[in-house]
């Protein structure tokens, strides 16, 4: 049998994420099979050289190495188990990435399976926007096996700058869950205090640039302070991708008989946005839901 190339990789999910990577890998000079449910997404990333497959079970038959990049781990499990999945390919790919914000629980289970027919899977989810992913400047927290990581450290050195490997698989979805916690409640505070501070007359532009060299500073300010001012809701990062990931969260936290009541406020809030219809915005719609309610007291 003839080595399938390492500079060969196949991407499942060429939503916002899974099209980022895909930029990067292209940009590496990485030969990059890919599938998507929706075929439209997948038009720009074949202008760009990707090579699309009709399956999933196609992808992982021409690529030893999958990343997989979709909403939740059900999807996760429905491409590697399902219908001309991964697991109907032949011969099997090595190595699947999942960089899916996902359920520990369920990542653990799957890596099981998977193992159990000779391959082997990293929980590798990323953070940052899909406009940072971009850049390469998204950040890998990995769970697997340590050979397996090893193995795979180049390729995400190509997609990444900052690659942190965390343990055993679960690792990276546990650390990708409450960096998400963290992350989520820097950009409402910063929303909450930008729309406070316009509630109050302040120019804006002036305050922000204010605010970042205070102590009250985070890096949400950065990156998502721009599109608050200019009401810019296109998304790197959906409304509703957030409302999943704190689902997540505060399912594990009542396992655990932890209160999370910053972060129950924020899935609320969260709820209210996409019951308003902007779940597919940008997550710093936040702001603009804030702004419109100024002043209503109920």
């Amino acid at each position: 049998m003839v080595e399938k190339s390492h500079k060969l990789v196949g991407v499942l999910g060429t939503g916002l994420v899974g099209s980022a990577l895909t930029e990067v890998l292209l940009e590496q000079g990485y030969e990059v099979h890919i599938w998507n449910r929706t075929e439209e997404k997948m038009v720009p990333l074949k202008e760009k050289g990707a090579q699309v497959e009709p399956s999933p079970s196609a992808v992982a038959s021409s690529c030893s190495t999958l990343i997989v990049s979709v909403m939740t781990t059900d999807v996760v499990v429905s491409l590697c188990e399902g219908s001309q999945g991964v697991l109907s390919a032949s011969p099997l790919p090595r190595y699947i990435l999942d960089t899916t914000t996902g359920d520990p629980e369920q990542t653990i289970a799957l890596a099981m399976r998977l193992k159990q027919r000779g391959i082997y899977y990293l929980d590798s989810p990323i953070s940052g926007s899909s406009r940072q992913i971009r850049g390469r400047k998204g950040v890998f927290m990995v769970g697997g096996e340590t050979d397996a990581f090893e193995q795979c450290k180049s390729l995400f050195h190509a997609l990444a700058e900052k690659v942190f490997y965390l343990g055993p698989v679960g690792s990276g979805s546990k650390a990708k869950l409450a960096t998400n916690l963290v992350l989520g409640l820097n950009r409402l505070a910063f929303a909450e205090g930008l729309a406070f501070a316009q509630s109050l007359g302040l120019d804006l532009s002036r305050f922000y640039a204010l605010i970042r060299e205070t102590p009250a500073y985070s890096m949400a300010m950065d990156v998502k302070g721009e599109k608050m001012l200019k009401g810019d809701f296109s998304p790197d990062a959906k409304a509703e991708q957030h409302w999943k990931d704190l689902g997540i969260i505060l399912k594990y936290a009542k396992q655990v008989g932890m209160r999370l009541p910053l972060g129950q406020t924020h899935y609320d809030l969260l709820k209210e946005i996409i019951q308003t219809g902007w779940g597919d915005l940008d997550n710093s719609v936040v702001f603009k839901y804030l702004q419109e309610r100024k002043g209503r007291i109920e």
